[in-house]
This record gives C-alpha cells, structure tokens and sequence, in this order.
C-alpha cells in the first residue's frame, strides 16, 4: 500500500495535471502584405506523459485588413491532411479531398465541416508566438483534441 500511492500518483500526474497553455515561440515576425499568407516552420516540444520530444511544426500567417494578425493551424478541417496556398486563385486548396479556403478562412468548396481552425497568437518584440493546439478533424465546430 505504501508502495501504490507514490506509483499511481507519478503514473496518473500528466493526467491529474491536465492542460496548460503554452506559448511557443515560432520566430520573428516577417512583413505581412494584405493578400499573401506566409507559412512559417518552427520547432515544437511535445509531451506525451514521460515522453518528450521535439516535433517540426507550420503555421500560416495572414494579414486580414480590418482584422489584423491571424494564425491558421495548417491542417484541414476535413480529414486532417495539410493545405497550401494557390497564389493565382488566391486560396487555400487542400489536395487529398478538394477543399477550398478563402483568405479568411471561410469555407468556399468541398468537404470541409467548417472553416480553417484558427491559433491564439501574440506578438512580443517583433517576436511570434504561439498556442499550439489540434482539433478534431470532420466536425462541424472545433473541438480540441
């Protein structure tokens, strides 16, 4: 018995603790013109109880006029693949089923539940970063993962 508290306890802690928010930091900040998104790579710690490792991660970036600074998971809402921009139209097109993203997000064809997932940012001296998060892919609203 004195033996099985100190064990459930260090086994059941990444459980118990549950999720924190974490800012990562993906880097400076680049120039952002209104019609062009920029993808940008960084390097991520992820956790998975004991095991820690580093994972290479992506962002897209846009510059919305009005809104200012948004941040788009790169993983399509449909299945989970990854999307690009097709800068002649002007959209984000996902190859595996034929979704289509406006600038905005807003779902314009395809499969796709609902429009791209956005990620909580902040700037901090011209630095980006931050709050990695997945989303159940096919569903009709986010739903954190």
């Amino acid at each position: 018995m004195v033996l099985a508290v100190p064990l459930l306890s260090s086994l059941l802690g990444p459980v118990l603790r549950g999720k924190k928010s974490r800012w990562t930091k993906v880097g400076r900040l680049p120039v952002l013109r209104s019609e062009d998104p920029v993808n940008l790579s960084f390097s991520d710690r992820a956790v998975d109880a004991y095991i820690r490792e580093n994972i290479s991660r992506d962002v897209w970036i846009v510059n919305l006029p009005g809104n200012g600074l948004t941040v788009y998971s790169p993983i399509c809402t449909h299945l989970g693949c990854h999307y690009h921009w097709d800068a002649l139209k002007k959209q984000f097109v996902c190859p595996c089923h034929g979704s289509f993203f406006a600038l905005d997000g807003a779902v314009l064809a395809g499969p796709a539940p609902r429009p791209l997932d956005t990620l909580s940012a902040k700037v901090e001296n011209g630095e980006l970063y931050v709050e990695w998060e997945r989303f159940e892919p096919g569903a009709s609203r986010k739903i954190r993962v």
